[in-house]
């Protein structure tokens, strides 16, 4: 790094008293939690876990040297599992992020499944639906299922963004139409049994560590027969059963 691009001393320290503040900050959160999972101490734990790295990196190019802090990684952000070790039910909460890159391909694939489809059959959508993007999103996403949309999405105009998976573990079964009102206020972090993320931010850190092989693919995967099932209960006892990982360019997996 040139003199011209490295933090002056002045940054240094205000990043020192960062973490100072950030320090306090968790203390405080942490002698008032209400609990193993009070949001507000996992909140104060990243704000100083970001103030230490932003130190660790201005110290290091400004003087050369380093700290003793452990900076957790994307693997390392789920509290201790505590679910039912033997859960009957699971959850399945998906994110993915597109950017609309092309609003005239969007428009054109709605306009052909509205005249496709008779306008009984898509609730909720204005009979011009397809003239604006939102009902455009609204029509294709009705239509499609989202799985197809990923698969597709460059069909209907959108760029792919990042996106995450989180299977969480349960004793037994919601109700029906339990939480459909709210249906992400209800999440235990501590239930989270594996989670996947995708992004191009990891592309990146493998180009940097020299990673090879970005599109390798499972082709040998094998599953389970139910001839198999017997054996497999026999030598289930004693076995770990928290645990998900995933290859492949982008994506990162974090289980138990």
């Amino acid at each position: 790094m040139s003199d011209a691009a490295q933090p002056t001393a002045a940054e240094v320290r205000a990043a020192a008293e960062a973490i100072k503040t950030a320090l306090d900050r968790h203390l405080a959160a942490v002698e008032r939690r209400s609990g193993d999972d009070d949001p507000a101490v996992f909140e104060a734990f990243n704000q100083l876990a970001a103030a230490a790295e932003v130190y660790d990196e201005l110290l290091y190019d400004r003087y050369d040297e380093v700290t003793p802090f452990e900076i957790p990684g994307a693997d390392e952000t789920l509290p201790p599992y505590e679910g039912p070790e033997e859960p009957h039910a699971i959850s399945v909460l998906i994110r993915r992020d597109y950017t609309v890159a092309e609003p005239q391909r969007l428009l054109a694939q709605a306009e052909r499944v509205e005249a496709a489809e008779d306008f009984e059959d898509l609730a909720g959508l204005d009979e011009d639906a397809a003239g604006t993007v939102p009902g455009a999103l609204g029509l294709l996403f009705g239509e499609f299922e989202p799985d197809e949309i990923a698969s597709r999405h460059k069909e209907f105009g959108l760029e792919e963004g990042d996106s995450t998976l989180w299977v969480t573990a349960a004793d037994e079964a919601p109700e029906a139409g339990e939480w459909l009102e709210a249906p992400f206020e209800h999440f235990d972090p501590q239930a989270v049994v594996c989670r996947f993320d995708v992004s191009a931010v990891f592309d990146d850190e493998d180009d940097e560590h020299g990673d090879t092989d970005p599109d390798a693919e499972d082709d040998d995967l094998e599953f389970v027969d139910d001839e198999d099932l017997d054996e497999t209960d026999d030598e289930h006892d004693g076995r770990d059963g928290h645990g998900g990982e995933a290859d492949g360019a982008g994506v990162r997996g974090t289980g138990r």
